[in-house]
C-alpha cells in the first residue's frame, strides 16, 4: 500500500504547442518506462488519430512513473478552451501543476485559461520555461510576464512562491532557474522539484473510503471503466462499495456491489491491483451505471464528495438523420436510434457536451464549448461509420438583468506586421474590438481583441486566407456581452443543383465563370445540393449535369479540352462555417456535402411565400 506522502499527483498545463506531451514522453523515457532501444511514436500520449492529425491534445490522460520511493502520477491536459471540461476533470485528480511556457512565445490565452482553473482549485505550481534553445528565446522577459499573469489572476500569496526551471523538453534536459541546460543535464532537477515542492495528497488512509470518478472509458472486455482518485481510505478489490450518484443525493438508496475489478496506472499501462489508497488514481470496472462526478464510498458510511462542476456550453447545433438522396450509400449507422446511442455515449464521457430533444424525433440538439469541440465530435462519428446532417452552430443566449446576452470570446492573434490591417478589417464587421497591440517576434505583431462568439464562425479560415496561412489564432470564453445585433455572413449566394446526376466538365466550364465550384467533374450531385458559391449575393439554381449537344458540326476551338479551375475543397470546418440558416452539412464516411434543408425549388418557394 502506498502511503499518501509517497505519492505526487501532477497535471501538466500549458498553451497549445508549448510541449506538454513531448515533456511527458521525455519523463517516461527518463524513468525507465520505455527501454533505451524501444521504438516509440512521438507524442505517445496523443493516441487518438485526430490528436495526431491536428497536433493537439483532446482528451486528458494519465501515466504513472516512479522516482526513488515516490510514485508520480502525471496527467496530460488539453490546451484548447474548447476541451475545458477535460481540464477541469484533470485538475480534480491532482494536488499541484507543472506550468509549461514557451520561452519565446510567453504565456498565451490558454496558459491563462488553464492557470486560472488551477488557481481557482488552490493548486501550487512549478514553472518550467521550455524551448530555451530557440534562437528567439527571451526567458527572463517571459518569466516577468508569467509573474504578472499570476498577479492579474489574483493568485493568493502562498501560490506566488513557485520554483522556476528551464528545459529543452525535446532532448530531456532541465536546469534549475533561468538558463540553458548543458549537454550533460537530464530531468533530475524537475523530478526532484516535483517531489520537494508539490504537496502529497491530503487524504487519510484510516478514514472510510471515498473516491471520486472524474473520467469514463470503455473496454471491449470489461465494459464501462470509471477513472478517478481515492480521496480518503483504501479501495480494496473483493470488498463491497456503495456508488453514490445524483439520485442518491435526492434521497434514494445507493447502489451497493462487490468491487471485482480494480486497476492502477503503471507507466502508460493499466495493471490489475489489490488496493488503491488515499491519493492514488484508480480504474474500476463492473459498474455500468457509473457517471462522471459519482463517488465510491464505504457502504456503512456512504458520504458523497462534492460533484464536479464545469463551465456551461456556449454553442449549439442540431444533429439529424441523413435525408439526402445519397443517404445509406456510404455509412453503416444511419438511423436516429444509432445517433441517439452514440451521442448518449459521448455525454457520459464528456461533461462539457449536452444533448436535448427537438420537435423532430430524428433531430437532436447538441451543445458544446466551441466550434472545434463540435467539429472533433462530428469527425469522430464520421470515422466510426455514421451518416448525419448538421446545422449551422448558434450561440446559447441568456437573460442578464432582463437584457439578452451572448457569449464573448477573447482572442490573441500573432501575425506578420504587414497583415495587421487585414486582421483589424476582418474583426470590424464582426463587432470585434482590439484591446491591445504589441510587437512579438521580429517582424510580427500580437493583437489581443474581444468579439461575440457568433461573429467568429468562419473567422479562423478567413484569417488564414487573408494572411496566407501565417497567422496564429487562440481564443477562449471571456464571459457574456449584450446582444450585438445582426452580423454579416458569407458574401456570395449558393449555386444549387436542380437534378440528380453527375457533374459534367461542359456544364462546369460555363458555371465557373459565374462563381466558385465545390465539386469535381464526375462527382455525384442531387437536387438541392449546394455545388458552389456564386459571385453575386443571390442564389442560383443550376444544371451542373448538362452534357454537350451531340451534333455533326465540329470546330477546332470547340473541340479543345475544357480547362477547369480546381474546385474549393470543402472540409468539415469550412462547410459548418459556410452554411446559412436554411442549409445543412451532410456528413458521411466518404464525403462532406452542403445542401439546402428543403431540397426542391418548389418547397423553398412555398416557404419563402409563407
Amino acid at each position: 500500500m502506498s502511503a499518501p506522502d509517497a505519492i505526487r499527483n501532477v497535471a501538466i498545463v500549458a498553451h497549445v504547442d508549448h510541449g506538454k506531451t513531448t515533456l511527458v514522453d521525455a519523463l517516461l523515457r527518463a524513468t525507465g518506462v520505455f527501454a533505451e532501444h524501444q521504438q516509440v511514436a512521438d507524442r505517445v500520449m496523443d493516441n487518438v488519430d485526430q490528436e495526431r492529425e491536428r497536433g493537439i491534445t483532446i482528451l486528458a490522460k494519465a501515466a504513472s512513473i516512479r522516482w526513488g520511493d515516490t510514485r508520480i502520477n502525471l496527467v496530460d491536459t488539453p490546451g484548447h478552451a474548447d476541451f475545458g471540461g477535460e481540464v477541469e476533470r484533470a485538475l480534480a485528480l491532482v494536488d499541484g501543476v507543472l506550468l509549461l511556457v514557451d520561452a519565446a512565445e510567453g504565456p498565451l490565452p490558454q496558459t491563462r485559461y488553464v492557470l486560472s482553473k488551477a488557481l481557482e482549485a488552490g493548486l501550487p505550481s512549478i514553472v518550467l520555461l521550455n524551448k530555451v534553445d530557440r534562437a528567439d528565446a527571451r526567458a527572463v522577459e517571459v518569466l516577468d510576464e508569467i509573474e504578472q499573469l499570476y498577479l492579474d489572476l489574483d493568485a493568493p500569496l502562498e501560490l506566488l512562491d513557485f520554483p522556476v526551471l528551464s528545459a529543452i523538453a525535446r532532448d530531456g534536459r532541465v536546469v534549475t532557474g533561468v538558463g540553458e541546460p548543458g549537454p550533460d543535464d537530464d530531468l533530475t532537477p524537475l523530478l526532484d522539484a516535483i517531489v520537494e515542492h508539490l504537496p502529497a495528497p491530503s487524504g487519510s488512509i484510516e478514514a472510510p473510503v471515498q473516491a471520486i470518478v472524474t473520467n469514463l472509458d470503455a473496454s471491449d472486455y470489461l465494459g464501462r471503466l470509471a477513472i478517478g482518485r481515492v480521496v480518503h481510505g483504501v479501495l480494496r478489490r473483493g470488498t463491497p462499495v456503495a456508488l453514490l450518484d445524483e439520485e442518491t443525493a435526492e434521497g434514494q438508496a445507493p447502489l451497493k456491489r462487490k468491487l471485482t475489478s480494480l486497476y492502477g496506472f503503471e507507466g502508460l499501462e493499466q495493471v490489475e491491483v489489490d488496493e488503491r489508497s488515499a491519493g492514488d488514481l484508480f480504474v474500476v470496472a463492473g459498474f455500468p451505471e457509473v457517471e462522471i462526478g459519482d463517488t465510491f464510498a464505504d457502504p456503512e458510511h456512504p458520504e458523497p464528495l462534492p460533484r464536479l462542476s464545469v463551465d456551461e456550453p456556449v454553442l449549439r447545433m442540431t444533429f439529424g438523420v441523413n435525408t439526402s438522396p445519397l443517404s445509406g450509400n456510404e455509412g453503416k449507422f444511419l438511423t436516429s436510434r444509432h445517433l441517439r446511442e452514440r451521442l448518449a455515449r459521448e455525454v457520459l464521457g464528456n461533461v462539457s457536451i449536452r444533448i436535448a430533444d427537438t420537435d423532430s424525433p430524428d433531430v437532436i440538439e447538441v451543445a458544446g464549448r466551441g466550434e472545434l469541440q463540435l467539429a472533433v465530435l462530428i469527425e469522430s462519428m464520421r470515422r466510426e461509420g455514421y451518416e448525419l446532417q448538421v446545422s449551422r452552430p448558434e450561440v446559447v443566449v441568456r437573460e442578464v438583468d432582463g437584457a439578452r446576452h451572448e457569449p464573448l470570446e477573447r482572442g490573441v492573434t500573432d501575425v506578420p506586421d504587414e497583415y495587421v490591417g487585414a486582421v483589424t478589417q476582418a474583426l470590424a464587421p464582426r463587432k470585434g474590438r482590439v484591446q491591445d497591440m504589441r510587437p512579438g517576434d521580429p517582424g510580427r505583431t500580437v493583437i489581443t481583441w474581444e468579439a461575440p462568439a457568433r461573429g467568429l464562425l468562419g473567422f479562423r479560415s478567413l484569417l488564414l486566407t487573408e494572411t496566407r496561412g501565417t497567422a496564429l489564432l487562440h481564443t477562449h470564453h471571456a464571459g457574456w456581452t449584450p446582444w450585438a445585433g445582426e452580423l454579416p455572413h458569407r458574401q456570395g449566394g449558393a449555386m444549387i443543383a436542380d437534378r440528380l446526376g453527375v457533374a459534367t466538365p461542359f456544364a462546369m466550364d460555363n458555371l465557373q465563370q459565374r462563381g466558385e465550384l465545390f465539386v469535381h467533374p464526375g462527382e455525384q450531385v442531387y437536387e438541392g445540393m449546394v455545388v458552389g458559391e456564386s459571385a453575386r449575393g443571390e442564389e442560383m439554381v443550376v444544371n451542373i449535369c448538362k452534357a454537350k449537344e451531340k451534333t455533326n458540326i465540329r470546330t477546332h476551338s470547340h473541340d479543345e479540352a475544357v480547362k477547369l479551375a480546381p474546385p474549393r475543397e470543402v472540409t468539415l470546418e469550412s462547410a459548418i462555417e459556410f452554411i446559412a440558416a436554411d442549409e445543412l452539412v451532410e456528413v458521411t464516411p466518404a464525403a462532406i456535402r452542403i445542401r439546402k434543408r428543403l431540397l426542391t425549388e418548389a418547397e423553398r418557394r412555398r416557404t419563402r411565400k409563407r
